[in-house]
């Protein structure tokens, strides 16, 4: 079971994925949604982020998004993503 936990951190938002993710798919996702490849957030969203920085390792993998996000905005981005599915 995958499962995505997303906590306001200052200067963004903190996404911690758990479960069967593998550190991999999300920096394939990362690499979608910076290339526009990704239809999960609206372009007014994306165009908010700063930087995406990823760390840890499969079944735990921290997603650090800086820049002026809420956790509401990467909430719904992040329940429409295939990787959580």
């Amino acid at each position: 079971m995958k499962k995505a936990d997303v906590t306001a951190v200052n200067n963004g938002v903190k996404i911690t994925f758990s479960g069967a993710v593998e550190k991999q798919n999300v920096v394939e996702m990362v690499q979608r949604c910076q290339t526009g490849q990704c239809d999960c957030m609206s372009d007014e969203s994306k165009q908010k982020i700063e930087a995406m920085d990823i760390s840890g390792e499969d079944g735990n993998v921290e997603l650090t998004i800086k820049g002026d996000i809420d956790v509401n905005e990467i909430q719904n981005s992040v329940s429409k993503s295939p990787l959580i599915k």
